[in-house]
């Protein structure tokens, strides 16, 4: 279902409480983007809260549970049946402040990083110094060689178990060393976390959410309203992030 050419992007008005914000999408993510235009032109959105907002972080919506929902009612696990496959455009989209990406479920239970089939965040964030960044890259990198030695020990588990029930300990300590090597030499192929000039540049003028780069699907950007997002990101918020005060949303497509 292709709704747009490649020259050509599809913009969306969220009509909000604290006023408008018009979002554009983009076409390197068309399972997204057009998930997204359907569910717009379905009036999905209609109705729904953004239901989780954290500041210096992020604003969030989507839940169709949200839809007149009681103050006491726990939010976001709601969606429409289905999830999305990951189209993580990385280094090209990235966290910076104003894009628009999808929500989904941690990797311990979503390996493939699916997102959610309507949960979508904005990216408000941090501004960083160079230095921040700098040490984030290095926090980062020793994140990703512990997920690439948690893969391999995933990869031979059925081994590990074998020799545990062995109780062959010079094994078990034989079989670490060759997985700490496999690491490394998997870190030395792949190159620690760096971030490009243009996510530096961006992170640390207008800022964002850098952690969050390469996890998840960013699918489209704002394009005015910013100051609306700020608005909301300021609210003052209860239980598990929801505003005390509903800000509810309307969307349509801006043809």
């Amino acid at each position: 279902m292709s709704c747009t050419s490649d020259k050509e992007h599809v913009y969306v008005l969220i009509e909000t409480d604290l006023g408008d914000i018009k979002v554009k999408l983009y076409n390197e993510t068309p399972l997204h983007r057009d998930n997204f235009i359907k569910l717009v032109k379905e009036n999905y959105y209609d109705g729904l809260l953004f239901h989780r907002v954290i500041k210096d972080f992020m604003i969030q919506g989507g839940d169709p549970d949200s839809k007149g929902a009681p103050a006491d009612k726990m939010l976001g696990s709601g969606g429409p049946g289905y999830t999305i496959p990951a189209e993580i455009v990385y280094p090209l989209y990235y966290h910076k402040k104003g894009v628009l990406a999808a929500a989904r479920q941690g990797d311990e239970v979503n390996p493939k990083k699916e997102s959610s089939g309507s949960q979508f965040y904005i990216v408000t964030g941090n501004i960083y110094s160079e230095g921040k960044l700098k040490a984030l890259e290095q926090q980062l990198s020793q994140i990703k060689e512990r997920n690439i030695f948690n893969r391999l020990v995933g990869e031979h588990r059925s081994e590990i178990m074998q020799l545990r029930k062995n109780r062959d300990q010079e094994g078990l300590m034989s079989l670490q060393d060759s997985l700490i090597a496999q690491t490394h030499e998997l870190m030395l192929e792949e190159g620690p976390v760096m971030f490009t000039p243009e996510q530096k540049t961006a992170y640390t003028s207008v800022g964002g959410a850098p952690h969050l780069d390469g996890e998840y699907t960013v699918f489209g950007e704002v394009v005015e309203g910013l100051d609306v997002v700020d608005k909301i990101q300021a609210v003052s918020t209860g239980k598990a992030d929801r505003p005390k005060k509903d800000i509810s949303m309307r969307m349509k497509i801006i043809e």
